[in-house]
């Protein structure tokens, strides 16, 4: 559905963009993840023929980018940066606009604006100038259009910015939903968004693929994989130092980090690609310590994103998980 080619984009000296390769298919949805500056947005605007690529390109549903401009825009809906829209415009009367644009008359068009309306849930508005719109509507109008013509792909860029947290639950329910139908990539630094609803998630740094796989395998290159953390309803005898020391010589830990929560405990990092919780659980009994909580972490995508992109040189892989 989305085969991006070697996308590059340079201003001036400046690489924004440096020579980025994906493929998205139908039913998933990709998130394309990294800092501000990283590259995000101008890759999204090149992909939709928003702006013109240095060199590379871009082919949607079979259509290239450079060469059908047309026939990939109305394959696509776009959801950019900060949703702009005409501000003397009610939602009502830009949502016929668009569908003007979008080639929809007659029976087709009413169907679809309603259809919109009530995915974006808009009704109490449609009559207010999008000026005096709060930022969550006025981001929902911006969606409304993005779907209005039932693309087969969609690409949005910060989807839920400025939504309250009912209206992110609702957003996400809807790509949740639409996702089974359509390629979807959404531009974010949410992780949040990334974990709620991508099958799949790009890091990308400094112009660059750093990581492409989906949020279990990149949770997986997390130093707290598998990690254990346990907590005890009181410390025994040998206090916290006699816990952590006991802890600390198990076969296959690597460190031991204080929870730092009111009640007495400790995470347990396990070397990478192991696991630990049967020898903590083990060890646990053997000493009678009473445990509140033993818990086995999947990993932070947080921590990762970090190692991926702070200090990052851009990396060297593209496909598959990035070293």
């Amino acid at each position: 559905m989305i085969d991006i080619r070697q996308l590059t984009k340079r201003f001036g000296d400046f690489v924004a963009v440096d020579g980025i390769s994906f493929r998205v298919e139908r039913g998933e949805v990709l998130g394309f993840l990294g800092p501000n500056g990283a590259g995000k947005s101008t890759t999204m605007k090149m992909a939709t023929g928003f702006l013109t690529p240095t060199s590379g390109t871009a082919v949607v549903c079979g259509h290239d980018v450079l060469r059908e401009p047309l026939a990939v825009k109305r394959r696509i809906g776009y959801l950019p940066e900060g949703a702009p829209a005409y501000p003397d415009m009610t939602p009502e009367s830009f949502l016929n606009f668009c569908a003007s644009a979008r080639g929809l008359f007659g029976r087709l068009r009413a169907g679809r604006i309603a259809d919109a309306i009530e995915r974006t849930q808009l009704h109490g508005v449609m009559r207010q100038s999008i000026e005096t719109l709060s930022k969550g509507y006025k981001r929902r109008v911006g969606l409304a259009q993005a779907i209005l013509h039932d693309p087969d792909v969609l690409v949005m860029d910060e989807p839920t910015d400025g939504l309250d947290p009912n209206q992110k639950h609702q957003v996400r329910a809807l790509i949740r939903e639409m996702a089974g139908r359509k390629a979807i990539v959404l531009s974010t630094h949410i992780l949040e968004e990334v974990e709620a609803v991508c099958t799949r998630a790009i890091v990308v740094s400094r112009g660059r693929i750093v990581a492409d796989g989906t949020p279990e395998q990149l949770r997986s290159r997390s130093r707290y994989h598998n990690a254990v953390t346990i907590t005890l309803k009181a410390w025994p005898g040998l206090g916290a130092a006699g816990v952590r020391a006991e802890l600390s010589r198990l076969s296959h830990v690597n460190a031991v980090e204080a929870t730092g929560g009111a009640t007495p405990g400790f995470v347990v990092l396990p070397a990478h690609g192991t696991s630990i919780v049967g020898e903590v659980g083990t060890l646990a009994r053997a000493r009678s310590w009473e445990v509140a909580e033993l818990r086995v972490e999947a990993g932070r995508l947080d921590e990762v994103f970090r190692s991926l992109t702070v200090g990052n040189d851009g990396g060297n892989v593209q496909g598959g998980i990035a070293s």
